[in-house]
């Protein structure tokens, strides 16, 4: 049975300012769900969104209301072990609230896999991968700083593989920043940018020409989200990979998506999903369609990453590799013992449930009061 459900805010400065068009980071704020059964058993969840109510229509503090007024009520009492059966409580009676449906089923899998004393993982199918290929964003802005940092990331063998964050320049300055960056890493890594919609289909044009023609591998929401014509134009026009990001709600989307032919990429996010076995159908459409899979991130610390670890280790197919990065990009951590980046990889854990335990001295310390 669930006795209780409890939601922390973590605020936790970054390494460094992390710019994006909507949003310029200093802090993350961790949204952490505890979720505590008869048995002994807890489960945890994360539901981490980017720039307060900047990238989404959740922020922090809602999901942290929304999830105490009115989706722990509704759950307290039920059986843990149920977990198809609360969620499907939870979808039937809670619109919207996406990110905080997938902290809530996190922490429920999370329970019910240490339960049954196996990995996550394996609830979702199994895993086929052990290890992620993981991309690191040089969002400084600074062209000589991103590189000094690629340079760097390449030296430790940590990652080979870059997203710039574009869009807050005059589109050719910012194709000028990223060409140089490109020509100074050259082949020993791919380079991708992250537009966050902040282009006109005029200006898109424009830049992924320039983009395209100087190596870059991957574009990614280049115009709005609700501009679906536009990206499909997009995608049909240049022979470089076009990724969805922000356009991709859930499966509905996956499939609108893929019947308007819209993208060569989807980045699956487990929050923007609604949930782990909501992202399981987005890569699931995906598949069918003929479309790449890259796994996503909010920026979120260890418990969100270990959960999007697991669900992208049961893809057949990881053809993008991921940006399971946050946990490096913040100053703090609130797990005992931090994920494992090495050899350019995320080692996926193996431990029961999301295999990471919680620092709950950390946790306090650090939770905002």
């Amino acid at each position: 049975m669930i006795q209780n459900i409890e939601t922390y805010l973590v605020d936790v400065p970054t390494i460094r300012p992390h710019r994006m068009s909507v949003a310029t980071m200093n802090t993350q704020t961790l949204v952490l769900v505890r979720l505590r059964c008869a048995d002994g058993i807890t489960g945890w969840g994360e539901a981490t969104t980017i720039g307060g109510l900047s990238y989404g229509g959740e922020s922090p503090e809602s999901i942290k209301t929304n999830i105490d007024t009115y989706i722990a009520p509704l759950l307290v009492g039920m059986e843990a072990s149920a977990v198809a059966k609360a969620m499907a409580r939870v979808r039937k009676v809670i619109q919207g609230n996406r990110f905080a449906k997938c902290a809530i089923e996190t922490a429920l899998l999370d329970a019910q896999a240490r339960r049954l004393n196996v990995p996550l993982s394996e609830l979702l199918g199994g895993r086929v991968r052990d290890a992620l290929p993981v991309a690191w964003v040089l969002a400084s802005g600074d062209t000589a700083r991103d590189i000094a940092e690629g340079e760097k990331m390449l030296e430790l063998r940590r990652h080979r593989i870059f997203k710039l964050k574009i869009g807050l320049r005059d589109v050719m300055d910012d194709v000028a920043h990223v060409l140089e960056i490109k020509r100074a890493l050259g082949e020993r890594a791919s380079v991708r940018v992250d537009v966050n919609q902040a282009w006109s289909e005029t200006d898109a044009v424009r830049g992924i020409a320039a983009l395209e023609a100087g190596g870059i591998d991957l574009i990614e929401q280049p115009v709005k989200a609700g501009n679906r014509a536009a990206l499909a134009r997009l995608k049909q026009r240049f022979d470089v990979a076009i990724m969805a990001d922000e356009a991709l709600h859930g499966p509905a989307d996956a499939l609108a998506l893929a019947q308007a032919d819209a993208a060569d990429v989807f980045a699956v996010k487990i929050t923007q999903s609604g949930g782990l076995l909501p992202a399981l159908e987005v890569a699931t459409v995906a598949r069918l369609a003929g479309v790449g899979l890259y796994g996503g991130t909010m920026l979120e610390g260890g418990v969100g990453t270990a959960a999007t670890a697991h669900v992208c280790s049961t893809f057949a197919e990881l053809a993008w590799g991921t940006e399971l990065f946050g946990p490096l990009l913040l100053t703090q951590e609130v797990l005992r013992e931090p994920l494992v980046y090495r050899d350019f990889m995320l080692q996926v854990p193996t431990g029961p449930g999301l295999g990471v335990e919680i620092d709950l001295d950390k946790l306090r310390s650090m939770q905002r009061q």
